[in-house]
């Protein structure tokens, strides 16, 4: 497994992250427990949950992955050879039941961290993320940006900063980051900590996958030159990725199959673009889950790639990809197919 440093933090993270939305809903805490055993052996030291997981989250299974991963290091006894990450939710219709007023402020902020702590029968976090921003911008699906004139956002990027700050000094969390956010909010925040010499945001968790590369316009730059970089999910584009739709193999549990009502992934053009991928994968004798997956790890902005199984054989295929490197032929064929169509699942 290969190692990567975490922005300008010091943390060595493996290059596969292991994702953990599918703990609580799909998969058991039996089977958590057997993917965190597994993914240890393999190299993996990075472990991102969140307190809104299980996904699709419900009353009845919020922060149950916490909980899976809680009992799990409990069991364990040691701690300090892992990199745990979670997230605080965003303000979203529909999600009252884990806090009856969603924002973050400190108040929100530090009462999230505690409960997350309490779920995982940990006292810190090495990395705490802000789920998605407060204010309405282009993340969960959207390419363009709409003005809503009604947004009742205020900018507390200051709060925020200062509450993270807060956070460090009482030891509850080492590092903070963001996700789904957008090239404005990074720069933002970036720039508000260099003025007040609070700490700054060190990666950014956002989608990207060969079906989703919005994350190349501005985002890569940004990541680059600012030393924040990506940490990528969804790069199995919810499992439409590994051919498994197109080869009639996918069962009736297969997320897209079972959570219709999440149609990010499931469009004609997406469809359409990952035949095209499934083809180049077969033409060079991969799997085109290690296609898809040995793309992500490739990219120069990227610092982890966080993947997610709901099975033991998905999840070794996944951890496989780490050792697939692409020649400049497949890259190539690759683009090509990214030119004619473009990002069909952002």
């Amino acid at each position: 497994m290969e190692y990567r440093i975490l922005g300008q933090t010091g943390l060595n993270v493996s290059k596969i992250c292991l994702g953990t939305m599918t703990w609580g809903e799909q998969n058991s805490e039996s089977d958590a427990h057997e993917q965190l055993n597994y993914a240890l052996e393999r190299g993996i030291n990075f472990i991102d949950t969140a307190e809104l997981y299980a996904i699709p989250s419900r009353d009845y299974n919020q922060g149950l992955t916490e909980k899976y991963l809680g009992t799990w290091l409990k069991n364990r006894g040691k701690r300090d050879d892992l990199i745990l990450a979670s997230k605080i939710v965003g303000p979203r219709e529909g999600i009252e039941y884990i806090r009856p007023d969603i924002n973050f402020s400190s108040e929100s902020i530090r009462t999230a961290i505690n409960g997350s702590l309490q779920r995982l029968n940990r006292d810190y976090l090495d990395l705490y993320q802000l789920h998605w921003p407060e204010r309405k911008a282009n993340y969960f699906g959207r390419l363009g940006f709409d003005l809503v004139r009604a947004d009742p956002w205020q900018d507390n990027f200051l709060e925020i900063l200062h509450t993270m700050d807060l956070m460090i000094k009482e030891g509850k969390i080492r590092y903070w980051g963001v996700s789904n956010e957008t090239a404005w909010g990074v720069m933002h925040f970036l720039h508000l900590s260099e003025m007040h010499d609070l700490p700054r945001c060190v990666s950014v968790q956002n989608p990207y996958s060969l079906l989703n590369r919005s994350y190349e316009v501005g985002l890569a730059e940004v990541s680059i030159r600012e030393k924040v970089p990506l940490l990528a999910y969804s790069p199995m584009a919810f499992g439409l990725l590994s051919g498994k739709y197109h080869k009639g193999t996918a069962s009736k549990q297969s997320r897209i199959n079972q959570f219709q009502e999440m149609s990010r992934y499931n469009s004609q053009e997406a469809y359409n673009a990952t035949s095209q991928y499934v083809q180049i994968a077969e033409e060079n004798g991969l799997s085109p889950a290690q296609l898809a997956l040995a793309f992500v790890n490739e990219r120069p902005f990227l610092c982890s790639n966080i993947i997610g199984a709901t099975s033991m054989a998905q999840l070794k295929e996944n951890i496989d990809s780490a050792d697939v490197k692409l020649s400049p032929e497949i890259l190539n064929a690759i683009n090509q197919v990214h030119r004619r169509i473009s990002n069909p699942a952002p």
